[in-house]
């Protein structure tokens, strides 16, 4: 597996076994993998080889540490196609997960100038702001904050504001959600948003700006998402 004379740097080689017997189910999901010692002394090669294979698939989502425990096989991202407009509903569902949500705040407010822009509404109007963490299979994948013109959603209430709102607007309304504009931007977690995702402060995370239309063009919602990178990508395929 590996050879001292080949010129592939050696921690390139042990990354690159590590990787296929990860892809290829040899390594599970949620399975340790040995230690940075037990490799090293098995292949006689040093730890700190051993460790920059390692923290280099870390880095690549493939590993992910522990304190205290070890170093595990990490769940398979959820994929994203950037094509067509689905709801974290729809796509969870889509992907044989089950989408769940629990709801960390519900209330009426005034716009501000931002959002009003954002919006087309009037500075000062009623908007719902609803905030919420997404989860697949019972894990945190999201912390979402929603904007809502009230004139537009009217009804919307603690109770009913946790299912799926696109599906709330279409089924409840019989409204026509035609489109959305979306800005994707990797940051780091704050201490804010490192608790809901269960995950460490500093870790990746995906920002998401996202403004939904009407089929006639008028802006129904604009959604503030931060997306847990390690569980979370967007694909997209372009054609020349």
């Amino acid at each position: 597996m590996i050879n001292k004379h080949s010129p592939v740097p050696i921690y390139y080689q042990l990354e690159e076994y590590l990787k296929q017997q990860i892809e290829t189910g040899v390594f599970k999901e949620d399975d340790s993998i040995p230690s940075e010692r037990e490799i090293a002394e098995r292949y006689q090669i040093s730890r700190m080889t051993v460790r920059q294979a390692i923290n280099n698939l870390v880095m690549e989502g493939y590993l992910v540490r522990q304190k205290g425990r070890g170093t595990f096989v990490n769940k398979k991202k959820v994929e994203q196609e950037l094509q067509g407009m689905t709801s974290f509903t729809e796509d969870m569902l889509a992907r044989g997960l089950k989408p769940s949500s629990k709801l960390l705040s519900f209330e009426v407010i005034q716009a501000d100038h931002k959002t009003a822009h954002e919006l087309n509404i009037g500075v000062d109007d009623n908007i719902y702001k609803i905030k919420r963490i997404r989860l697949a299979n019972g894990e945190p994948m999201a912390l979402e904050t929603a904007y809502i013109p009230v004139v537009l959603v009217p009804g919307l209430s603690e109770e009913n504001s946790n299912q799926s709102l696109y599906q709330y607007i279409e089924d409840n309304l019989s409204l026509s959600i035609s489109e959305a504009t979306q800005e994707i931007e990797a940051s780091i977690a704050t201490s804010r948003e490192s608790l809901p995702l269960a995950i460490e402060e500093g870790d990746p995370i995906l920002l998401i700006n996202r403004v939904s239309y009407l089929q006639d063009g008028t802006p129904f919602e604009l959604v503030k998402s931060t997306f847990r990178a390690d569980r979370y990508r967007f694909t997209h395929t372009m054609k020349r």
